[in-house]
C-alpha cells in the first residue's frame, strides 16, 4: 500500500481516501436490521483502529512518536476525542436529520472550519483564493446534490451534531496534519489517533446490542468498515497530507458525499432530479479544479524572485 500511496501522489490519495469513506453509507445498508447506526459506527472504528495500532507497531514510529515529549502527547490525544467525537456526533446527526442532510452539513462545513481553524492557528499554509473559489462552489454542488435527491426532514438536533461533526473533524484533520508536518510518521499518527479513538469508544460495545456483529452479514460489514474504509483510508489520507495542505484536503474530502450520491443511483435505486445532478456536476468541476496542480514557476521566475531576495553579508563583515 505504501508503494501505491507514493505513486499515487497527494491529492490522488486524498481522493481515494474520500471516495472509501463515500461507500460507507451504502456499506451499511447491508448490515442486520439489529446494527443501529452509532453501534456500527463504534464497530468501524474500533476494529479500524486496532489495525491503524498494529501498523504503527512496525518499525518502532509510534514509540519515537509517543516519546517526542508532552507536547506531541496531548495533541494525539485531542485528536483521538475529536476522531471519537467526530464518528459518534456524524452517525447520531444522520439518525436525526437524516443520511443525506447530516453527510452534507458534516462534510460541507468540515473545509470551512478547516479552514478558520488554519488562520486562527497561523498555519503555514493557509488556505488562498483558489482553495476559497473552489470550497465554495464544491459546498453550493453538495447543497444542489441533497436538494436533488430525498431531502430528508431535519431538525436542529440533528444540524446541530452534524457541525459538530464537521468541526471534529477539522480537529483531527489539523492536528494529524501538523503532526506528520514536524516529522512524525504518517501511520504512527493515524495509528495513534485511531488507536485513542478506539479505546474511547469501548464503552459503546456495553451500551448498545452488538449481536448483530457475529452474524454473517454484520462481519462481512464490519470488516470492510474497518479494513477498507478505515485502515485503507485514513493510511492514504495520512499520505496525502504530507504533500496536502489541510484545507485543500478536507475540501478534496466533499467527494465522499458524490461517491455516495452515484451508489445509491447505482446500488441502491434511489433517484436525483435535474438539480441533483447538476450539483454533481459542480462539485465534480470544482474538486478538479482543486486537485490539479498547481503551475510551477519558471527558471527565470525563480531567479527574479533570487535577485529580488536580500544579500547576506560575508562572515565577518
Amino acid at each position: 500500500m505504501r508503494h501505491v500511496s507514493r505513486s499515487l501522489g497527494g491529492a490522488s490519495c486524498i481522493l481515494l481516501a474520500a471516495s472509501l469513506w463515500g461507500t460507507t453509507a451504502t456499506a451499511r445498508t447491508f448490515a442486520p436490521a439489529s446494527a443501529g447506526p452509532v453501534a456500527v459506527g463504534a464497530a468501524r472504528v474500533i476494529g479500524g483502529g486496532l489495525l491503524l495500532f498494529l501498523v504503527a507497531l512496525r518499525g518502532g514510529a509510534l514509540r519515537d512518536l509517543v516519546t517526542r515529549g508532552t507536547r506531541s502527547r496531548c495533541l494525539l490525544a485531542i485528536a483521538a476525542a475529536a476522531a471519537a467525537s467526530y464518528q459518534v456526533a456524524f452517525f447520531a446527526a444522520t439518525a436525526r436529520a437524516g443520511v443525506a442532510v447530516g453527510t452534507v452539513v458534516t462534510i460541507g462545513s468540515a473545509p470551512v472550519f478547516t479552514g478558520v481553524l488554519s488562520v486562527v492557528t497561523r498555519w503555514p499554509s493557509r488556505p488562498g483564493a483558489r482553495w476559497l473559489a473552489a470550497t465554495t462552489a464544491a459546498v453550493a454542488g453538495c447543497v444542489m446534490l441533497v436538494t436533488g435527491g430525498h431531502l430528508s426532514g431535519a431538525n436542529a438536533a440533528g444540524i446541530a451534531l452534524a457541525l459538530l461533526s464537521g468541526f471534529s473533524y477539522a480537529v483531527y484533520a489539523i492536528t494529524a496534519s501538523y503532526l506528520i508536518a514536524s516529522g512524525a510518521e504518517d501511520r504512527a499518527v493515524v495509528g495513534a489517533i485511531f488507536g485513542g479513538a478506539a479505546v474511547l469508544l469501548l464503552p459503546v460495545l456495553f451500551v448498545s446490542p452488538m449481536g448483530w456483529v457475529a452474524t454473517g452479514r454484520g462481519l462481512a460489514v464490519t470488516a470492510y468498515l474497518a479494513v477498507l474504509t478505515t485502515t485503507l483510508a485514513y493510511l492514504l489520507y495520512a499520505r496525502g497530507l504530507r504533500t496536502t495542505a489541510v484545507a485543500t484536503a478536507t475540501t478534496l474530502g466533499l467527494v465522499e458525499p458524490a461517491v455516495a450520491a452515484v451508489l445509491g443511483l447505482i446500488v441502491l435505486g434511489e433517484h436525483l432530479t435535474a438539480t441533483g445532478l447538476a450539483g454533481l456536476g459542480v462539485l465534480a468541476i470544482s474538486l478538479a479544479i482543486l486537485a490539479w496542480p498547481s503551475p510551477r514557476p519558471t527558471a527565470a521566475a525563480r531567479s527574479d524572485r533570487a535577485a529580488d531576495q536580500p544579500q547576506k553579508a560575508p562572515a565577518g563583515q
